[in-house]
């Protein structure tokens, strides 16, 4: 048996690339990923371990599985992979501009956290030395 030839179980698959069963029934549902059929048993082939790769690569980036099919089915037909890779250098950017929109939402919050907590700390150091002043002397 050549590695060309080489498959995989389902069981084989999910202890690889640390996901579920049922995440992988999923993405075969979603015609993401295609194994071959003897009976009830699944078989992945290499192409489906690197289409489970780039599923998996996808989701960490944060694509919606729909857009990652588009990606996905462009490479099988028509434009190709040419096609694929400027669509995706798209979506990147797309992604990109939309991190970095969260990256300055999330360090706005972080300036506004800090000037609260400022006001705060000067406005308990207040009253802490206002009820020492009420006090008096001990």
């Amino acid at each position: 048996m050549t590695e060309n030839d080489t498959t995989w179980t389902i069981a084989a698959m999910a202890d690889d690339f640390d996901v579920t069963h049922r995440a992988l029934r999923h993405y075969e549902h979603l015609g993401l990923l295609s194994p071959e059929r003897e009976g009830q048993r699944r078989l992945y082939h290499r192409r489906e371990r690197t289409r489970l790769a780039l599923i998996l690569r996808g989701r960490r980036l944060g694509f919606p599985l729909e857009e990652i099919a588009t990606i996905l089915g462009m490479y099988d037909d028509q434009p190709g992979e040419a096609g694929q890779l400027r669509y995706l250098l798209g979506q990147i950017d797309d992604r990109r501009a939309d991190l970095e929109g969260r990256r300055r939402d999330i360090e706005d919050s972080l300036q506004e956290l800090d000037k609260l907590q400022q006001r705060c700390t000067q406005d308990l150091a207040g009253l802490t030395a206002a009820t020492r002043e009420a006090s008096g002397p001990q």
